[in-house]
């Protein structure tokens, strides 16, 4: 088993563990409660408005986790977990879920 799938593997058996499905297994505009690892957080404009997003990948998929109105959210970085709660859905082909609850993981 090569490293990547051995990763993707331990991240999926995290979410299990943390009660949560798996991004991959989400259809659009329904509501969830997902967890992983932060890849990258990025600040960028969204339609003029500042964004922090952050990437979450769960060993099936990814999501753009999209704050607006942030420059900065103290914990959220790279190779951090966490749990995230709301809407998915599509922005350019990416999925996305804006302004998310979420819990920072120890």
């Amino acid at each position: 088993m090569s490293s990547e799938n051995q990763e993707a593997s331990e991240l999926k058996h995290e979410a299990a563990k943390a009660g949560c499905s798996l991004i991959a297994s989400h259809a659009d505009r329904s509501v969830v409660t997902i967890h992983g690892v932060v890849r990258s957080v990025t600040l960028r404009p969204v339609d003029g408005v500042t964004a922090l997003e952050a990437e979450l990948y769960d060993g099936s998929a990814g999501v753009t986790l999209i704050w607006l109105g942030r420059r900065k959210i103290e914990g959220v970085a790279p190779g951090r977990q966490l749990k995230a709660f709301g809407r998915i859905g599509l922005r350019s082909g990416t999925r996305v879920i804006y302004n998310p609850r979420y819990e920072l993981e120890a």
